[in-house]
């Protein structure tokens, strides 16, 4: 239990600035008058994350003997982004998305800097504590974590800043943090986690960087693997950013787009929760290949509420249905990239995979408002749920083999 609490604050607190950052941040510059060019660059203060495959070999590689490994890096990292979010919260909004809009820019590109890097650090500790079988459920606690985080400074916050006030509102986002920091900082690592003797490599070398990725890439099945991370989440990829454009369209509101928002995001989280439990009953290769067959139908029924959004009901359903077969397949998906995941190289192994996932699926998604413009709605979920079975093939033809899970708790 005190593992399943552990991992589930560190992704909370990585929830956390993110829904300020992509949900909150955006409506509350436009409210102030913000050039749209410049809220645009939020997007790109994001860059970190994308990045963050650069240097996290280093991070595998260089430790605090006094905090441990992992605590070494993440208890540093999530001070940092505390600190940011205090700050925003002692500073009037008036002033900051005004005469102080470039400080603001600078602590949200510090923020995006501290926590890719604490990322890869909590995926390592990740890795290292799950066993394969208890995987499923961690990866559950990931998703469902991090959503959380999420809903409370994106929804949550926008639904009480105006009475509140800004001040108030990132305070508690502060206090909300200091919170999630109290279990990694009471994780005794050097006792749960025995140190391990690095290679002789030299851990600061320009060489650790190609050394390493060169390793990763010559393990027995991997390129065959990350051909199915790159292509797994493609369907959705391609349709999931036309959903809210296609119910603007059919008249739904800021507010009704905003409760839909946080009852399928709630949803998504019990997705995630069912598909860590199925995990451990159905194994890697037939979770893969049910839960991403249920992604596809999900983004696919999506063209049943073309011309159909006056049907509330109906709307709900399928994105309900949607979102818990997403949050299934995540669960899944990150599950076996662990598996993947060599010893001592946790931490950098899993960031290139799901570096390399969400950099492809972010190429294809800006491709969706290209293609729902030519060929229009209908066609378009239409190809993104062809797309997302076809991405099955090598899984259900063997092509990619996946070793079973093991009998540890």
């Amino acid at each position: 239990m005190p593992t399943l609490v552990l991992l589930a604050s560190l992704y909370c607190a990585q929830g956390l600035p993110s829904g300020l950052i992509a949900h909150s941040l955006p409506v509350l510059l436009r409210q102030h008058g913000v050039d749209l060019a410049v809220i645009g660059v939020l997007k790109l203060l994001a860059l970190p994350w994308m990045l963050k495959v650069l240097w996290a070999p280093w991070v595998d590689r260089i430790a605090s003997e006094r905090l441990g490994h992992h605590r070494g890096w993440i208890l540093p990292l999530q001070t940092t982004v505390i600190l940011c979010v205090a700050s925003l919260a002692l500073i009037s909004p008036a002033t900051l998305f005004t005469v102080q809009l470039p400080l603001l820019l600078g602590l949200i590109l510090l923020i995006n800097m501290a926590a890719s890097t604490q990322d890869i650090a909590t995926d390592g500790l990740t890795v290292r504590l799950l066993s394969e079988r208890g995987r499923g459920l961690g990866n559950s606690l990931q998703v469902g974590g991090y959503k959380v985080g999420m809903i409370i400074s994106g929804s949550g916050l926008l639904i009480v800043i105006d009475q509140l006030g800004w001040n108030l509102s990132l305070a508690l986002v502060t206090v909300l943090l200091l919170l999630c920091t109290v279990p990694i900082w009471r994780f005794p690592e050097q006792q749960r986690i025995p140190h391990r003797p690095m290679a002789a490599e030299d851990a600061r070398g320009p060489r650790l960087l190609l050394s390493h990725y060169r390793g990763l890439l010559a393990q027995p099945g991997m390129l065959a693997w990350l051909a199915v991370v790159l292509t797994f989440k493609l369907g959705d990829a391609l349709g999931s950013p036309m959903i809210k454009p296609m119910l603007v369209d059919q008249g739904w509101t800021n507010t009704a787009l905003g409760e839909l928002t946080l009852i399928s995001s709630v949803a998504g989280i019990g997705g995630a929760a069912l598909g860590g439990l199925l995990y451990a009953r159905l194994g890697a290769r037939r979770s893969l290949l049910i839960f991403g067959s249920l992604q596809a139908a999900g983004i696919a029924s999506m063209a049943l509420l073309v011309n159909a959004g006056g049907d509330t009901g109906l709307v709900y359903l399928v994105a309900l249905g949607e979102q818990i077969a997403d949050g299934m397949s995540t669960v899944a998906l990150f599950a076996v990239m662990m598996q993947k995941c060599r010893p001592e190289h946790e931490g950098a192994d899993f960031t290139l995979q799901a570096s390399a996932q969400v950099l492809f699926a972010g190429l294809v998604g800006a491709m969706s408002g290209v293609l729902a413009k030519s060929v229009g709605y209908v066609p378009l979920f239409t190809m993104a749920g062809t797309l997302g079975l076809a991405a099955l093939t090598l899984l259900r033809f063997g092509i990619v083999r996946l070793e079973a899970a093991d009998a540890r708790t």
